[in-house]
């Protein structure tokens, strides 16, 4: 499977849940969202089935794809596009793919350095999650790689590769030419469906 997201919202329940979610999500997919990454890495299984289904259904009706963080079995039962895996979980790659025995199922990783985009390739991945480009409140510990370094390790992988960390529609035009995944640019909007179209827009 070929993946063109060029906007990925990944969930995150802690910080926004429950219906005033699902409305958000509904929201940001019709402002432009191609694509959910589903990471919830302390959900119970039980839960996470439920909530992946739940996001399934609306995925559907958008005609996006989504992705299962960590949980090969959930992304199998609910028919997701793919299973994302941390980079510490890389060399499952290949036993995850047997695993799934589907060829139209893509399985992403992340990658924070240009050596942790060499093991992606080398296991296999088809797409890469490179950050954190900008500073995040998400890891506010992580120094950013910053646009030249991003460019400069992009540029040494066939992967496609889609940016992570601290963008905003702010500076989204920083990345022309890239997808990019969001958290709270989008959760935290007050209009996630123009924060949705205001990210996919690379401004002049």
């Amino acid at each position: 499977m070929l993946n063109t997201a060029r906007l990925t919202l990944i969930t995150q329940t802690s910080r926004l849940d429950g219906e005033p979610f699902f409305h958000t999500l509904q929201e940001a997919l019709a402002g432009g969202v191609d694509q959910v990454l589903v990471r919830e890495k302390t959900m119970d299984s039980a839960k996470l089935l439920a909530f992946a289904s739940r996001i399934r259904s609306i995925t559907d009706a958008f005609h996006a794809s989504l992705i299962i963080h960590s949980q090969a079995d959930v992304a199998k039962a609910v028919q997701a596009d793919g299973v994302h895996v941390s980079s510490h979980d890389m060399a499952e790659i290949p036993a995850i793919r047997h695993w799934l025995n589907s060829p139209d199922m893509m399985i992403s990783t992340a990658c924070h350095n240009l050596a942790e985009l060499q093991q992606a390739e080398a296991w296999g991945a088809d797409l890469a999650y490179l950050s954190p480009v900008f500073a995040t409140q998400t890891h506010p510990d992580t120094p950013p790689l910053g646009i030249p370094s991003f460019q400069a390790i992009t540029q040494t992988s066939r992967l496609p590769m889609i940016a992570l960390g601290g963008i905003t529609p702010d500076n989204r035009a920083q990345l022309k030419g890239y997808g990019v995944a969001v958290i709270g640019a989008i959760l935290d909007a007050h209009d996630p469906r123009q924060a949705a179209q205001d990210l996919c827009e690379v401004k002049p």
